[in-house]
């Protein structure tokens, strides 16, 4: 089985976003961010945006997501 950081950064690299709460769906990540510096570290290009979205209470919230720099 690949590891967390080898899972995201192929998903990354099929040009796909990346959030936290998609992190934590598809490969079971609770801490997103500390992957994605494991993989800065690394030599990995990996920007990171601001969205809005809404919680499961309806709140507006901002997260973070992650992409390869292309």
């Amino acid at each position: 089985m690949k590891s967390q950081n080898e899972q995201i950064l192929n998903y990354l690299q099929k040009g796909k976003p990346l959030t936290a709460m998609d992190a934590l769906r598809l490969f079971g990540c609770f801490r997103l961010a500390a992957r994605i510096r494991d993989l800065k570290d690394d030599g990995k290009k990996i920007i990171s945006s601001r969205k809005h979205v809404k919680n499961q209470f309806g709140k507006d919230v901002i997260v973070a997501v992650y992409s390869l720099k292309a």
